[in-house]
């Protein structure tokens, strides 16, 4: 009998977000609000998003043909993927069927594995399914592939500047340098009206932001208080912040992922952990009788937390906000786009640390986990994954669009959405070699798509709508 897996986890990691960006300083301005609102208020620098050519699928190809290409993974040795979404190109027909091309071109057609949809969870959804895969009696040895990909795309008005568009694939195995803590993991699974979608005919959500903000909150609450029973019962001893050397948190927004972690430190207060030292329960006791829906709503509670917090944050958050704060809210990737924060700012450091990551999705559904970092081996070592990565890089390459031209581009977008009998301009200058786009749906409301070459455009190989 083969021996269990060890060590599963994340084996390698790529990241894709659209060449095409606007600075939030800029939209402050363009949307007559005051000086800040986006860029202090919400703590995002710049915005990703989506122009005609390009949407979830196209995303998500190029971010898995790449990472199969850097790494130099045989297409054959994926068993299982399953993708994370909650954009929605179809009712029926999984996005994981559009990358079923990649594979089927060699021969690949035994892959497990559909859409995981739920608010900005279901990237978490298919992780925690591909590891649960690799770890079980089911796993025949080959990889797991997740994939989460979103077009964050608000209409005009308070919640548009927290959009944003990204892909992330991540190789699922043993012997990881990522590896799972699997024991040390807490969900909280409710009912709530915070952010939905019930209008299929548009892409914009509805949204209750204050509403939202305490759900997420109080989600944080009760899954760090269901972890930290957990870990006692494990290890004999209490957890606090200072058991873990870096948080990673799901960002709709960066004011959020401030409020999270001081969030965590007034949790230990109340628990009276040893991390909480005599200044900090000096400032944070005038809070300590409040009911939890009183402690959501109080600002002085929320100010003094953040300055109790504000060292710590430096430490062990502020490495993973990078990315979000560039690129903006990428749904079921904006928590990996900030752990991928993580590993390009830290990766020469990581090895033997404990990363504490919390995922939270609308409606609401919500788990905090834990990933011990390893060093690895080529090409799974932390600095190659780092290197594949490129964030430096992809960042520094985009194309800052004026917000006149992206509320253009969000009307065009808003026009087509659902549409059929659509050519697009097939304009990829913006776009680097390697990336997938779209150039057609046709009256059968079938997306053709194809890559940018060195030098000229291939066509995938279907040319049947697959």
């Amino acid at each position: 009998m083969a021996s269990q897996p060890k060590n599963v986890g994340i084996l390698a990691m790529e990241i894709y977000f659209p060449p095409t960006c606007v600075q939030q300083e800029a939209m402050e301005t363009h949307d007559g609000v005051s000086k800040g609102k986006y860029t202090i208020g919400l703590g995002q620098d710049c915005m990703a998003f989506c122009t005609e050519v390009e949407d979830v699928i196209s995303m998500s190809l190029t971010a898995v043909t790449s990472l199969l290409e850097k790494y130099g993974i045989d297409p054959t040795q994926i068993g299982r993927m399953e993708v994370g979404s909650e954009t929605v190109i179809d009712k029926s027909k999984s996005i994981k069927t559009f990358l079923m091309q990649i594979f089927e071109e060699c021969g690949n057609t035994d892959i497990e594995g559909v859409d995981s949809t739920n608010a900005c969870y279901g990237g978490t959804a298919a992780l925690l399914n591909c590891t649960n895969w690799v770890e079980s009696s089911s796993w025949d040895g080959r990889y797991g592939l997740v994939v989460c990909t979103d077009s964050a795309v608000y209409a005009e008005g308070p919640a548009r500047p927290t959009g944003g568009a990204a892909a992330i694939a991540m190789l699922i195995g043993p012997d990881a340098p990522i590896a799972f803590e699997s024991k040390i993991r807490a969900s909280h699974m409710s009912h709530a009206y915070d952010f939905y979608k019930p209008n299929l005919a548009s892409e914009y959500p509805v949204v209750d932001g204050k509403l939202s903000q305490t759900c997420y909150l109080m989600a944080l609450d009760s899954c760090y208080n269901r972890l930290c029973n957990k870990y006692k019962k494990l290890e004999g001893k209490q957890f606090s912040v200072a058991d873990a050397d870096y948080f990673v948190f799901h960002s709709p927004y960066n004011k959020l992922v401030q409020k999270s972690f001081a969030r965590l430190l007034f949790n230990d207060f109340l628990r009276n952990a040893s991390s909480i030292d005599e200044a900090a329960k000096e400032k944070l006791s005038p809070f300590s009788s409040l009911t939890g829906d009183e402690s959501y709503q109080s600002r002085d509670l929320e100010k003094a937390s953040q300055q109790v917090a504000k060292p710590f944050y430096d430490e062990k958050v502020q490495p993973s906000t990078l990315i979000p704060k560039q690129v903006g809210n990428m749904y079921t990737a904006s928590l990996y786009a900030a752990f991928a924060s993580l590993l390009h700012n830290k990766h020469s450091t990581l090895a033997g640390q404990r990363v504490i990551i919390f995922s939270y999705g609308s409606g609401l559904t919500a788990t905090m986990f834990s990933f011990r970092i390893r060093e690895g081996q080529h090409p799974f070592s932390l600095g190659n994954i780092a290197k594949v990565m490129n964030v430096d890089e992809k960042l520094k390459s985009r194309h800052e669009f004026t917000p006149e031209k992206f509320v253009e581009t969000m009307k065009l977008m808003e026009h087509r959405y659902g549409a059929k009998d659509i050519v697009t301009s097939k304009d990829t200058s913006l776009l680097s070699p390697g990336t997938y786009y779209l150039t057609e749906v046709d009256s059968m409301y079938r997306r053709f798509y194809s890559k940018k070459d060195e030098n000229t455009s291939e066509g995938l190989p279907h040319s049947n709508g697959f």
